[in-house]
């Protein structure tokens, strides 16, 4: 179990380096009016996760999973999760579950971050 944590926590680090690194990037070369860079890492890690899926289960590498799809690829953008929950979901003929999570983490987190603005504001001001 204690090897796991290290596991995870060394992705992650290494995945939040790699996100760090790939945003200044994009930030360099196509300047930092849009999240241009948020959105490749999205997309990079959301595909880098379904291609892993597939490698991890193919190969009987699953001990791997703590440390790349948790660690590295949550570090480097957990929309790699949310998009593999969603599949996931999908893929157990749960098609309203896929859909109600999508809908829900979206509006949600969108609405919690503006309920976390507006309280930090309150409290600041």
């Amino acid at each position: 179990m204690t090897f796991t944590f290290f596991q995870v926590a060394l992705g992650g680090a290494l995945g939040a380096t790699l996100r760090y690194a790939t945003m200044l990037g994009a930030t360099r070369i196509l300047g930092a009016g849009f999240p241009v860079g948020t959105i490749f890492i999205n997309i990079l890690g959301s595909f880098i996760m379904g291609f892993l899926v597939i490698i991890l289960d193919q190969r009987n590498w699953l001990n791997l999973y703590p440390f790349l799809m948790i660690g590295m690829l949550g570090g480097f953008t957990t929309f790699s999760a949310f998009s593999l929950d969603a599949y996931m979901l999908f893929q157990q003929d749960n098609i309203v579950g896929s859909v109600l999570y999508v809908t829900i983490s979206v509006l949600f987190s969108i609405t919690a971050l503006l309920a976390g603005i507006w309280w930090g504001r309150y409290l600041i001001i």
